[in-house]
């Protein structure tokens, strides 16, 4: 993407982020309304505060079972090993989805006819004179679970909130804990989120999601309604549980070890990986609800300093050689 980056977060704000965790250990009772009769134990609040990357894509993985997301049509060789990124032999390499063409599946069964035919012509714009438009290259807000597409996130815990901030245009979210949702929710670009502990878990509801242009489930323009409704759950693995789950998910996406985010894949940290299972409920797009998973990855600045890395969509109107609608005023503000 050539992008201008900036350091935008010193990953201090990390550190004493994961300081404040001894207040976190005196575990909450869950959000009323948000999961039904959801019970916390006796087990310590997980750390997730640090600096994470998602080294698949451009969709997400599907579920060992049960439905699960729309897939990429085009496929290509896998080139690098996702465990430590060393090249595949071309001959033997598995097919996967390819990282730069966005293509999905509109005979998914979990789409209405109303939304596969938006997926259909999503696919038909990349395949004859794409790139078709998405957030990304419109430098429009992602929203849930559009955003989980980033190639680098930083989660930061505190006692009632938790806060998520996304390396590709500066897009932050905020989830409120041991909370309810209004009443009555003013949509927004990434709803309304409201979070609790179930033991070694972090669960994340959200709803109120804001519908307009270019607003998507994900890269293959799949559509959503106001009735959305996505829950996340996070919780730490270990190493290999990490890397036999990485496999799965690259049998489908293709593997992005190096890119241009300003974030990478350590792949000397063989500690804790973060996995996110989340689910995915709109009666008024989808005939059932689905799930998918996104491995996150211990991640670095490339530049190998403590700072979170910044990629500004808005200075770089050429992103991927497409000519991005940088968004503008229709008329002077004064």
């Amino acid at each position: 993407m050539n992008m201008r980056r900036g350091n935008f977060l010193v990953l201090a704000s990390l550190a004493a982020a994961a300081a404040a965790m001894p207040a976190l250990g005196q575990n909450a009772a869950p959000a009323a309304g948000a999961a039904s009769a959801a019970k916390q134990s006796a087990a310590p609040v997980p750390q997730l505060s640090r600096l994470w990357t998602n080294s698949l894509g451009p969709g997400f993985s599907p579920p060992a079972s049960g439905p699960g997301p729309v897939l990429n049509t085009v496929r290509v060789r896998a080139t690098v090993d996702i465990r430590d990124g060393k090249p595949l032999d071309p001959a033997t390499a598995p097919m996967v989805s390819i990282g730069g063409r966005r293509m999905g599946d509109h005979t998914a069964p979990i789409l209405q006819p109303w939304a596969a035919d938006v997926v259909k012509a999503h696919a038909d714009k990349e395949r004859n004179d794409g790139p078709a438009r998405n957030p990304i290259n419109e430098c429009r807000p992602g929203g849930v679970p559009f955003v989980f597409y980033n190639l680098g996130m930083a989660m930061l815990q505190k006692r009632d909130s938790i806060t998520i901030l996304y390396v590709f245009d500066h897009e932050v979210r905020h989830v409120r804990l041991n909370s309810t949702h209004p009443a009555q929710v003013t949509p927004s670009w990434f709803g309304d989120s409201i979070g609790w502990y179930e033991g070694d878990t972090l669960v994340i509801d959200t709803v109120g999601i804001k519908t307009g242009p270019y607003t998507m489930i994900d890269q293959f323009g799949t559509p959503h309604t106001d009735k959305l409704h996505v829950v996340e759950r996070y919780r730490l693995i270990d190493y290999d549980t990490a890397m036999q789950a990485l496999q799965f998910g690259a049998k489908e996406n293709a593997s992005f070890l190096g890119n241009d985010s300003g974030v990478m894949v350590d792949l000397t940290d063989k500690g804790p990986h973060m996995r996110l299972d989340f689910t995915v409920e709109d009666p008024g797009a989808f005939t059932t609800p689905w799930s998918a998973t996104v491995i996150y990855r211990p991640g670095v600045n490339v530049r190998r300093v403590p700072q979170m890395p910044e990629a500004v969509c808005a200075e770089n109107p050429h992103e991927m050689t497409r000519q991005a609608a940088v968004p503008t005023a229709d008329k002077p503000d004064f």
